[in-house]
């Protein structure tokens, strides 16, 4: 292989590594659901730049999308502009309300956005949707395929209820008078999805970690070690977290995360095969991002009735996640030059370098300096 072929290789490798620091990443809606006074009220946390630039769950990021150019005039204007620009009864429209069984009633009633700041981070907008209950004995509710996807959260102490809806779903009945609680099953596939989109496509840290990992196991026996040692670290510490038993402020936790990403990189750059001291590392890495997943999951919410199949399946998503990842990369990268001699030269280190800098970026972003 010529030096110009192997170099392309690298830069196509490298490029795709180093894309996630410059996107926008597309998050799931939050929507909490109250029950009072004969009617609901969904509060919903939302990219409203995103749903008015019509881009769903197609795209991965916003710079995915056909309408980026669209997405990114929206979220340039000020809080007062996209307010006004904003559709309310379109947004009502597309947002479905069933009372045992029957189309009900959806209102826009406010819509909190916040000013502009920082142009690469995502704006997080508030909706208020509210309409009548009419003497219905339950609930279904869901908006339209082309949002993208929302986890609903029932917020009453009757109840326990939460749903996370891809494709335009909608949630099964929620009671208005008794208690509704999700089944086992239900639940624990709910949260493999939300574990699983949590890595990918919106776990760039955690991404950039793993493949960290792959670059530098050419065999499949290192890689399993490296990997099983990390599941088995976050594992423990995502459960202690969400049960709230060790909870890390997210300011130290994400540029220690960061941090870690720098690490296995340079031991990549510096090291030509794994270090007896890696393993020991990456469980102390993997403790680190199991404090980030439990924060993650913390803000999607967690039923209290189905606590542990809502800890199993997000794991289980995670892990899900991690495989593709690590097959992603096999597919482009590994199955075809691993074994070549000039692997570590034009693929290792210069990836590896690539996830240096953007993990030190992060490290410093995360603890404030820029």
């Amino acid at each position: 292989m010529t030096k110009t072929l192997r170099a392309i290789l690298a830069g196509v490798f490298m490029l795709i590594v180093a894309l996630p620091l410059a996107a926008h990443e597309m998050r799931p809606a939050i929507a909490d659901l109250h029950l009072e006074d004969g009617s609901y009220r969904l509060e919903i946390k939302l990219n409203i730049e995103a749903i008015m630039a019509e881009i769903g769950s197609g795209a991965s990021n916003t710079d995915d999308s056909p309408n980026a150019g669209k997405y990114d005039g929206f979220r340039a204007m000020d809080s007062a502009a996209l307010g006004a620009a904003f559709d309310r009864e379109a947004f009502a429209a597309n947002v479905k309300v069933l009372l045992d069984g029957e189309a009900g009633a959806a209102l826009v009633t406010e819509v909190m956005i916040p000013e502009i700041g920082d142009l690469e981070l995502l704006r997080d907008s508030h909706i208020i949707v509210t309409g009548p209950l009419g003497g219905a004995q339950d609930l279904q509710l869901g908006w339209d395929a082309s949002y993208g996807e929302i986890i609903i959260r029932l917020m009453d102490g009757r109840n326990d209820y939460n749903a996370y809806l891809t494709n335009g779903d909608i949630t099964d009945p929620i009671s208005i008078e008794g208690a509704t609680v999700i089944s086992f099953w239900a639940n624990l596939v709910n949260y493999t999805a939300v574990g699983y989109y949590h890595i990918l496509p919106l776990g760039l840290d955690h991404i950039l970690f793993i493949v960290g990992l792959f670059l530098l196991s050419t065999r499949l026996k290192p890689l399993f070690w490296q990997v099983t040692t990390f599941t088995l670290a976050h594992s423990v510490t995502l459960a202690l977290g969400v049960l709230g038993i060790v909870v890390l402020p997210g300011f130290i936790v994400e540029p220690l995360i960061a941090a870690s990403i720098v690490y296995v990189a340079l031991e990549n750059i510096f090291l030509a095969q794994m270090s007896r001291w890696r393993l020991v590392l990456v469980f102390l890495f993997g403790l680190l991002h199991g404090q980030g997943f439990a924060g993650a999951l913390t803000e999607f919410g967690l039923s209290t009735n189905n606590i542990a199949s809502g800890l199993i399946g997000f794991n289980l998503g995670v892990e899900l996640g991690q495989i593709s990842v690590i097959l992603i990369c096999f597919a482009l990268v590994g199955y075809w030059f691993a074994k070549k001699d000039w692997y570590r030269q034009v693929v290792v280190i210069p990836a590896s370098v690539v996830i240096a800098l953007i993990g030190s970026y992060w490290v410093v972003e995360r603890v404030g300096l820029i």
